[in-house]
């Protein structure tokens, strides 16, 4: 009888307990054989509240983690906790170089959300302390691990489509009131959408997205030294300074490729709803002999269409990828059984753990700082800068950010 190889497992702290955070560690609790995975699992440990230990555990009450649980009510009880193998940054973007930086301080592996970091130098800092401190870091680019994602990414670069030419995305949600003259968006100018003290607006989250799916295909499935983009960027700016509209060519000159993102508060991607094919697609892969287009909406997408140059007219080849539920987790209402997605990050992460790699080879360090160079530079052209308390690249572990001690 053949041994079944010992599975893998990750003991998980999570920082931060807002929606995100939420969202990732009820899809840590599914059972990973629902998704066909069998080599990795993930128990949660631990979660920290800015706040309180009281709202760290309603958290974890809400969600239904073990009991066995801790609830830390400061970021920095979380970071020293010698039971916590990895720890997911969940905060907003504006706090991701201070939180990232305790955690690897501290000696803890990390995986933090995207963006990476407000600016391109954080990003740096942030490999350069993983390096020295021997840990493992991610991005969670939760979308680069799906196997819908897999799978295009394995089309394009067995020739499917030929020599991919152009990439298209866009990932907008329409939060305009007025439908006739735009006005205020539905949101109120606290909200981390369009809060300039939470590194808000379009680009940091949505565009990152877009740019996203952007650069796993021009950039990730280059041969050989990957080729930076040269970026041509406008920007529309919201009356809070973050910005609302953005659109983004990028150029890879050598390789005569090209992408165009785009990002936008004031219009939808799929104005009949996310996951419909009657807008069109929320990508197109155009390559000499072909294309890809991928249904959005581009975060979490479940299906994607293949159409093949000189092919009869109306053919195409649609694809299904349904993420798969856990029957025995409470879903969302009027749903059976939880199941977001965001378990094949987690275990990205954890194989890598259990292989003794430092990055992803997925989502490399070095691809992270090249897109944030990207959205540097896309600011840059648009003249949109953000607080120097967020934009600082100087590491404070009692920096506000990283609340009380």
């Amino acid at each position: 009888m053949t041994e079944q190889p010992k599975q893998f497992t990750v003991k998980w702290g999570i920082l931060a307990t807002g929606g995100i955070a939420t969202t990732f560690a009820k899809d840590l609790l599914t059972a990973p054989a629902t998704r066909h995975v069998g080599d990795v699992n993930h128990h949660i440990v631990a979660a920290a509240s800015s706040s309180s230990a009281t709202r760290a555990q309603t958290f974890l009450d809400d969600i239904k983690a073990p009991g066995t649980a801790k609830a830390y009510g400061s970021y920095h009880e979380l970071v020293k906790d010698p039971n916590v193998d990895i720890i997911y940054v969940a905060t907003p973007h504006s706090h991701h170089f201070q939180n990232t930086m305790l955690c690897l301080n501290a000696g803890k592996n990390v995986l933090c959300e995207k963006a990476f970091t407000v600016n391109a130098e954080q990003a740096r800092i942030l490999v350069k302390t993983a390096k020295e401190k021997g840990v493992f870091l991610m991005e969670a680019v939760w979308t680069r691990y799906f196997p819908l994602s897999i799978k295009i990414r394995e089309l394009v670069t067995s020739g499917k489509i030929g020599k991919v030419v152009r990439v298209a995305a866009d990932l907008s949600f329409n939060m305009t009131t007025n439908a006739e003259t735009g006005g205020k968006l539905n949101c109120p100018d606290e909200n981390r959408m369009v809060n300039m003290d939470l590194a808000g607006g379009a680009l940091l989250d949505l565009g990152i997205y877009s740019l996203t799916w952007i650069f796993q295909i021009l950039y990730l499935c280059q041969e050989g030294e990957k080729e930076k983009p040269k970026v041509l960027a406008a920007i529309d700016k919201y009356h809070t300074g973050a910005d609302e509209n953005t659109s983004i060519i990028l150029h890879w000159e050598k390789n005569r490729t090209m992408g165009i993102a785009t990002t936008s508060l004031r219009v939808e991607t799929q104005p009949d709803g996310q996951g419909s094919p009657a807008s069109g697609p929320a990508c197109r892969i155009m390559g000499t002999k072909g294309e890809i287009q991928v249904i959005g909406p581009l975060f979490r997408p479940e299906a994607y269409r293949v159409i093949m140059q000189g092919s009869e007219q109306g053919k195409v080849e649609e694809v299904l990828c349904p993420i798969p539920k856990d029957p025995q987790r409470e879903g969302k209402k009027g749903e059976e059984g939880w199941g977001h997605g965001m378990f094949w990050e987690a275990d990205e992460a954890a194989r890598c753990l259990r292989d003794g790699k430092k990055q992803s080879e997925t989502l490399t360090w070095e691809e992270s700082i090249v897109i944030m160079e990207a959205m540097d530079e896309v600011r840059k052209q648009g003249g949109l800068t953000y607080p120097s308390e967020i934009e600082s690249t100087t590491y404070d572990e009692k920096s506000p950010l990283n609340g009380k001690s």
